[in-house]
Parts: C-alpha cells; structure tokens; sequence
C-alpha cells in the first residue's frame, strides 16, 4: 500500500512511522483504567503510535472504530495531531458521513486555518452547504484556499449560480482569483449551454494574466471541447507557450467523439514527432480512434510500441487494443492481447464477449458470462447487450430472459442498444408479446427500436402490424433507416403485398432521403416471384441500378419453383451458380424444379454435380425446450431417452398424413440416397421435436420449435395437419421466418 503524502506540519520523525500505518492492527486497545494505564515516557506529548492508528483506521474507512478510539485517547490523555484530524475528516467526506464529521469538527474547538478549510472540505464533499456556508461566514482568516473549496464544492456538484456568487464577492472584496479557482470552474462547464459562462471565464483568464498557466490554459481547452468547439479549442491548444499531456489527450478526445478520427491520431503523430511523454491515457484514445477507422496497421504499430514500453498488461491499454483486433475482425490476435491483460475489467470482458458474439461462437460468450456471474465480477450494460444478442441467435429464451431480469435488477440495461436488443430477442425466441410490452415501455423509441419491432412483426408474418407501426415511426420523431424498409419490405413480400412493396420502394429517396441498396430490390425481387409475377421479377432483376448478386436470383429461382416456371428457373439457376458455386440451395431447388417436371435425367445430372463438389449442407437440427431443458434432433434422430414413445407418436401422426407420395429432395435429405428420402422425410427434425412436444407439453400450452434451417414443404403441411388433429397451437421459427399453425392454418397463408 502507498505511503500517504504527510503535510509540512507533521514532525519528520514520524514520517517513517506514518508509512507503516496500514499494518498496525485494529486490535490495538487504549482500555484500561485510569489507574492501571500509564502513558509511555516521552509519548505523553504527542501520542505517535495513537495517532498512527487512527490514521489507519480513517484510512480504512472504519469510523465506528475509530470513534471509538478517539473516547479511549480521551481517556488515556493522548491528544489527537491535526494530520489525525486531517485524516478522518477525509474519510468522513469520502464516506459521506455528515453526522461523524460534524461530530469531528466539535472536537477542534479553536482550530488552525488549515484544519478549518478540511472541515470545510468535508462539508462540501457530503454536499451540506448550509453546514459550509455558515463555517465559511464565521472563519475569521479566510485564505484563497478556503475561497476556493466552496467555489470548488459547488462547481463539482453542478451548483454554477452559487458558485459564481462567490466568484464576484471575491472579486469586490479585492481578492484576486487564482489558477486553482479557475481551474475547478472550468472543469465544471461541460455542456455546450454553459459556453457562454466559459467564453466569460476565458476572457477573465486573460486579463488576471493567466493565460500562461498551463493548468488553467488546458482546463480552458477542454471546457472548449466539451462545449464542442473544437476549432476554438485547438486555437487555444496552439497558442500555449507549454503544453501537458492532459491538453494533448483532452483534444485528441474532443476529437474522437466528434467521430474526427483522423484528427486525433495526427495529433499523435505530433506527439511523437515533438518528444511529449506518453502515458496509458495517450495509447488508450489513439486506439479507439485506430478501431473507429479500422487502421489496423497502424493499430499494429501502436501495439508493437506498447509491448516496448512494457505496458500491455495494463487494463486501460490491453483493452483498446483487444477492441482494435475485434473491430478489424482480427479475433485470434484479439484473444492473444486480451489473455496478456493483468486483470481484466468489465470493459475488457465486454469486449472479447462481443468479439465471440461477432464471429459465431455464441456458446462461448454465454460460458463466459456464465463464469462473470458465478465469481459476481463487475458487469457493464454492454456486455448484457451482447448477451442478449447471443440469446436470440441461439434462440435461447431461459438464459436470455434470465439476463434481462438480471440487467434489470443491476440498472445495467443499456437505453442505446439494450431496450431494443430485448425486443429482437423476444421476437426471434416467438415472444412478440414481451417483444411488444418491451417496445411499448420505452417514452421515446428511437429508429433501432422501431425497425426492431417492425421487424418483428414482419418475420412473424404480421404483415398488417408491423406496416401499422410503421405508420407510427412516421408521426413520430425516429426516421426511418435502410434496415427499416428492408423490415418494411419483407412484411410485404411474406404477405402477397406487392402493390405497397413496390410504392415503399419507391418512396425511399424521394421521402425518406434513404437511398435503395441491392438488398431493397433484393426484397422487391422476392415480392413478385411469391405472388406468380415472375416476368416483372425478371425484368427487374435484369433493369435494376445494381447487377444483381447471388440472393436476386436465388429470389427469382424460389419463385420459379414455388409456381413451377422450368424456363426461367434454368435462367435463374446458372446465374445463380455462376455467382455462387458452393450454393446448395441453387442445386436443390432445381433438383425439385426438374423432378416437378418429370426431367430425370437433368434432375439426376444437378444430383451428379452436387456429388462431385462435395456440397453437403449444413445437418439440420430442430429443437425445443421443455421444463427449463433444451431438446435437440436431427433427422432420424434416435438418441433421446424418451425415443420409443417418440416414434410411436410419429407413426400414429405420420398415417393420417396422405402426401408422401409426392416427395421431394431437401436440404435434410442431401446427404443421403435418393431411395431412403421417403423414410427420412417421416423422420425430419421438427417432426420428431412436434411428437416430443405432444408427449411433453399440456394441450394449452403452445409448442414452440426452432429450427436452424428453412421448414420443407412436406413439413409445413405436417404441422398444418397436427394442429387440426390435436388441437394444438404449434409455432415454427426455420431460418427465415415464423410459422404459428392453428387449425389447419398457417400464419404465413402458405406464402412461404
């Protein structure tokens, strides 16, 4: 532990004494009686060894204690010094204990003047000016200091009219305002409505002559930034005589903030240039300016410099520079920087949670924090942002809504990102009811948080509700984004709404000043092929300002065999291929398309190129949760505990279905032989997990499923099915969209 730095009034020979304070023990006792007791020869002046203690014991904040103490000294006739005194009226304000400072302060009697303005800044610290003021009006020899820690006080607490009375009463009692005063006043004008306050201030700076003093100077650059008047700033920076590296890191964050990256590390690179000594302050803001611009060069330079210097380890650099690696998608070098970082904070943590997150491996994030709340570390509002974004990847509803609750009940739920984070979770975990109660609770949603919900309810197949609060962001003050229409759009095309499809599009530039990208004509694309109007989806792809990427005839091609169009699914299918090779829905889609069509042999070739390439898609996997525990199954699937009862409710379903006999290839069947494909569709993956749950969950209670690929036909009219023979509402999130059967019916009209 650091030695406290001791004020000239304390006798030198204590000042080695004073530096082992902390290992006195608090077991030390004064308690005796007065005629047993005897004070130590020589101590009965000062007392050293008392005084040390409670010195440790104010500095450990124990002022029960140390009350305590104070009675047996009382006792003992051992007088308290003033560094004593100094110490726990520290610990007092510190501690905000008004009632032990006041307490203190009735102990002093006839005070020195130093100690007067200690108790002076006691008071400030615990924010009873009432109890300041009225000591201040009855000091009889007031100094600048005294002067300057009520100005002091109430200027931190934000107290500018109180503070600025003092000001002029100084002023006509002839006493001049020093580089302290200044300084305090200016680090508290923080917002641009108080520029004017500090254009005054900087005008009275330079007529009291200070405009030479570095500390005051600076306080006065940084006013300007936080006043966001950078220019003025920097022509203040400029014109310094001498410069620290508070001025240098103050303007290089104005800058940062104000999203002038570039500015910031040219400012570095004068530091560099002109010798200025850097510290972990200096390293922490290049770098963040380093991830706004995505420099990794030079962010890798910056780090080659750290490591020299030997100050990797330290929290306040490791961290930007693990933000650095995550931000330019660098995550192994990310992850070597962060295991380097001595002891990581929340920050830290935060940001190699939101590095996993980004690359896929969202298990991970959720062990980690996992492992954050079992040894109960410091968590950020971020990180519970990314937890929640984790959980709705993985449509993990128990573990999300168990973060939500936590964040709520830490205060840390983030009114950027979080609230809408919430809503995106509910919604892909088929809650749109806590996804709406989520939305409606926020006063003001911003543009997030509306394309948040529409978007909700467009994959839910809400077309009607989420074109409706679209109608709502308009009269509000929240405009409308790119992501926005994309929402906008598809709660058209999964709907059959081409008409209000194509007038969104476009009014995008014309009433939005939102410009179309390929996804938006992308969107437009799907809208036409769903409803039949296949030419005009050709056309468009063909016409549109853009050439047209994988996913637009991916769209076209999906039309063409949802309504059965060989001509211009073959047209669709080799640009598609073209652009993308490895697409194993292109081969699929046209496989049926052939099969459809009674084309064998061209269905057996595209069978044939499959083979050749080695395309395997990814193994489907449908799972649900029942009692708090997750349930997964992939097709054929033949490893639960619960199997037997499993497959013997899929028989008694999978007789009354009549449309096997119409068979085609899907992404679960791919990997096998084409003769298997009849029992294998018996046996997809949601068929399985909708037994499961007909077995597991009451007849009121909804089965919700997941599925991590796109629902097939044979399975969507399986569900369909179900839920006229059980009664059963079944909801189905595939890869796409939301599926709510009941009745025989489907939310999504059979549009999907």
């Amino acid at each position: 532990m650091a030695s406290p730095s001791l004020p000239p009034s304390v006798p030198s020979q204590t000042a080695a004494a004073a530096a082992r304070f902390a290992r006195i023990p608090s077991s030390v006792s004064l308690k005796s009686t007065s005629s047993s007791f005897k004070i130590p020869h020589g101590q009965q002046q000062q007392g050293q060894l008392e005084n040390l203690h409670l010195v440790s014991l104010s500095k450990q904040g124990k002022l029960k204690e140390a009350r305590d103490f104070l009675k047996q000294m009382d006792e003992a006739g051992v007088l308290v010094n003033s560094h004593s005194y100094e110490s726990l009226l520290e610990a007092c304000g510190k501690m905000a204990s008004l009632s032990d400072g006041r307490l203190i302060h009735r102990r002093l009697g006839n005070p020195s003047r130093y100690l007067e303005n200690c108790v002076l800044k006691m008071y400030c610290a615990c924010e009873s000016f009432r109890d300041a003021e009225k000591l201040f009006d009855e000091m009889l020899e007031k100094d600048v200091a005294s002067w300057g820690i009520l100005i002091s006080g109430y200027s931190q607490k934000g107290r500018l009219k109180e503070a600025f009375r003092l000001c002029t009463r100084m002023v006509e009692l002839g006493i001049g305002l020093n580089s302290t005063v200044f300084t305090n006043l200016l680090k508290s004008l923080s917002d641009p409505s108080v520029l004017e306050i500090g254009e005054q201030l900087h005008s009275l700076v330079i007529r009291t002559g200070l405009s030479t003093n570095v500390s005051v100077i600076t306080a006065i650059s940084n006013m300007y930034v936080k006043c966001r008047q950078l220019q003025r700033a920097k022509l203040v920076f400029d014109q310094m005589v001498e410069t620290n590296a508070v001025a240098w890191t103050g303007l290089m964050m104005g800058y940062t903030r104000a999203g002038k990256q570039k500015d910031a590390l040219a400012l570095f690179i004068r530091m560099l240039k002109e010798g200025v000594e850097m510290d972990q302050f200096v390293f922490s803001i290049t770098l963040k300016a380093c991830s706004g611009l995505e420099y990794l060069n030079l962010g890798r330079q910056i780090h080659g410099y750290i490591v020299k210097l030997g100050l990797e380890s330290d929290v306040s650099v490791g961290t930007p520079v693990v933000d650095l690696y995550i931000k330019c998608s660098y995550f192994d070098s990310a992850r070597r920087a962060f295991k380097r970082i001595s002891e990581p904070n929340d920050a830290s943590w935060s940001a190699i949670i939101t590095g996993y997150c980004q690359i896929g491996e969202f298990e991970k994030s959720l062990q980690i924090f996992r492992s954050l709340r079992l040894k109960d570390m410091a968590m950020n509002s971020f990180i519970y942002t990314s937890i929640i974004q984790a959980c709705s990847a993985l449509a993990d509803y128990n573990m999300g809504a168990q973060a939500h609750a936590d964040a709520i009940k830490r205060g840390l739920v983030s009114y950027v990102h979080g609230e809408s984070a919430m809503i995106t979770f509910y919604s892909k975990c088929g809650r749109l009811d806590y996804a709406n109660q989520a939305f409606e609770s926020i006063d003001e949603p911003d543009t997030v948080a509306w394309t948040a919900i529409i978007c909700g309810h467009a994959y839910h197949g809400n077309a009607s509700e989420a074109l409706k609060l679209f109608r709502r962001m308009q009269s509000s003050t929240a405009r409308p984004n790119d992501v926005t229409f994309i929402g906008v759009l598809t709660a058209c095309s999964h709907s059959g709404l081409v008409t209000e499809a194509k007038l969104y599009l476009e009014s995008m530039s014309r009433e939005y000043g939102v410009d179309p990208t390929i996804d938006h004509y992308d969107c437009m694309v799907d809208a036409y092929a769903r409803a039949g109007l296949l030419q005009e989806a050709y056309e468009l792809v063909k016409n549109m300002p853009f050439e047209p990427d994988a996913m637009s005839w991916k769209c076209l091609l999906g039309g063409c065999w949802i309504h059965r169009n060989l001509e211009l699914g073959e047209i669709a299918a080799e640009n598609l291929l073209q652009l993308d090779p490895d697409d194993t829905a292109g081969y699929i889609l046209m496989f049926n398309l052939y099969g459809l069509h009674g084309k064998w042999d061209e269905a057996a070739r595209v069978r044939s190129v499959m083979g050749v390439r080695k395309l395997k898609k990814e193994l489907s996997c449908s799972w649900i949760t029942v009692k708090g525990k997750v349930h997964r199954f992939v097709v054929g699937d033949k490893h639960h505990p619960r199997t037997d009862d499993i497959y013997r409710k899929l028989k008694e379903l999978n007789c009354s279905v009549t449309d096997v006999e119409s068979i085609h290839l899907t992404e679960e069947d791919v990997s096998f032989g084409l003769p298997e494909r009849k029992q294998l569709l018996m046996e997809h993956s949601e068929r399985l997990a909708i037994a499961f749950g007909l077995i597991s969950v009451p007849n009121n209670v909804p089965i919700v499923i997941f599925k991590n690929l796109r629902a097939c036909k044979h399975c969507h009219d399986f569900a369909k099915h179900v839920s006229v023979v059980t009664g059963h509402r079944i909801t189905i999130r595939d890869s796409c969209r939301f599926h709510h059967f009941h009745l025989g019916k489907c939310s999504c009209d059979d549009y999907w």
